[in-house]
């Protein structure tokens, strides 16, 4: 049924889908009016979002999967000729701050054999939706380039790749925006390291190549969507005429590895034993936590529950020495925990990462003083 659109209806559908869901997070910024904020504004706004996005395209395209952010990943998807990418909220953080526009919708279709084919990035503070057919008008260069980066995790090199083509670099908050903004002209470049999922990219760079700019990895490889691990470490976006100068300087100084999809995870969890925000953490719905024999998380969400509003974890202080390996699909991650009594714990965790979610979590936890020789990965299956 699907395989009767064409490319420039699909185009006008993902443009209507990211308006309207647009639209529900605006309602939903003034019916709170200030009573939900920060980080539950946004998860209300994915939530909705998404709810709106999955049943439009449960109507309108029923025979074609969805790769979601606020969604289960199903493995199907990797068999499906048509896949929607979708990022209900891209920028719930920013969402979630009274007065800030850098946050958007992205809905995107990627096809077998020919990646993205039509996608629609909706910027609802603004009033604005591009999509692969409508991507409006680019202002032309000024002359001196403007890099665009996350405002909260800027590349460690960008400030030498400034240096190298003559320009300054201006900090933004959601992918979808900084992208827009490259394509509007408002920029010349976004350069991003430090890892984004399929869904952060896949709409802005279906809408930026339409627009005839530059879309890579920072190593110049394609990017490629609707892959087994949905995980991409860094892109770049750019005017043609900044590709090779571009990346020619980022291959002096980005000089290290970028982290796996899987070690990301891992990461991701680590981060929120200190960080209680266990909103970017990918969870299987029937993910389970055993922490020395016993079941500490009995699904997904009782697990992000516990990192966010227990007791037990309000007492980590600090997170060190992280030493992290991955073996196929497991991830082993070796670190310290400091906690607010001055004790130290030694703790092994294994992570079963099959592909987009994380599917179990096998701890060992010691005091420091009793810590000795680890096991091994199989440990985790």
């Amino acid at each position: 049924m699907s395989a009767s659109f064409t490319p420039e209806d699909d185009a006008r559908f993902a443009a209507d889908v990211a308006q309207a869901a647009g639209r529900v997070l605006l309602d939903i910024r003034t019916r709170e009016n200030g009573r939900t904020e920060g980080r539950e504004l946004g998860r209300l706004g994915d939530a909705e979002a998404n709810g709106l996005i999955l049943a439009r395209l449960r109507a309108d395209r029923p025979g074609d999967a969805v790769l979601s952010e606020e969604s289960a990943d199903d493995p199907a998807r990797l068999d499906a000729q048509r896949v929607w990418i979708i990022d209900p909220l891209d920028g719930s953080r920013e969402y979630g701050i009274q007065g800030r526009e850098d946050w958007a919708v992205h809905v995107g279709l990627w096809e077998a054999g020919k990646g993205m084919t039509a996608s629609a990035v909706a910027q609802p503070a603004l009033g604005a939706v591009y999509s692969t057919t409508k991507t409006g008008q680019r202002a032309p260069s000024n002359g001196r380039p403007t890099l665009v980066v996350s405002d909260s995790r800027p590349p460690y090199y960008i400030e030498a790749v400034a240096d190298d083509v003559g320009g300054d670099v201006v900090t933004m908050g959601s992918a979808g925006a900084k992208a827009m903004a490259v394509v509007r002209g408002d920029a010349d470049a976004y350069v991003h390291s430090g890892g984004q999922w399929e869904w952060d990219s896949a709409a802005p760079v279906g809408v930026a190549l339409a627009a005839g700019l530059h879309c890579s990895r920072i190593d110049g490889t394609p990017l490629l969507y609707n892959q087994s691990h949905p995980y991409l470490p860094d892109l770049l976006i750019c005017r043609t005429e900044l590709a090779e100068p571009l990346l020619a300087s980022i291959a002096r100084h980005a000089t290290r590895q970028a982290d796996t999809g899987r070690v990301a995870m891992a990461r991701e969890y680590i981060k929120a034993l200190t960080s209680h925000d266990a909103t970017k953490l990918r969870l299987a719905e029937g993910c389970r936590r055993v922490e020395n024999g016993d079941v500490t998380g009995e699904s997904g969400q009782h697990i992000r529950d516990d990192l966010e509003q227990s007791s037990r974890y309000r007492r980590v202080t600090a997170v060190r020495d992280v030493d992290i390996e991955e073996w196929e699909s497991f991830v082993v991650a070796r670190y310290r925990i400091e906690l607010d009594d001055n004790t130290t714990l030694s703790t092994v965790e294994h992570f079963a990462i099959p592909a987009g979610d994380i599917t179990a979590i096998t701890t060992i936890v010691v005091p420091d003083d009793q810590a000795g020789e680890p096991a091994g990965p199989s440990s985790a299956e």
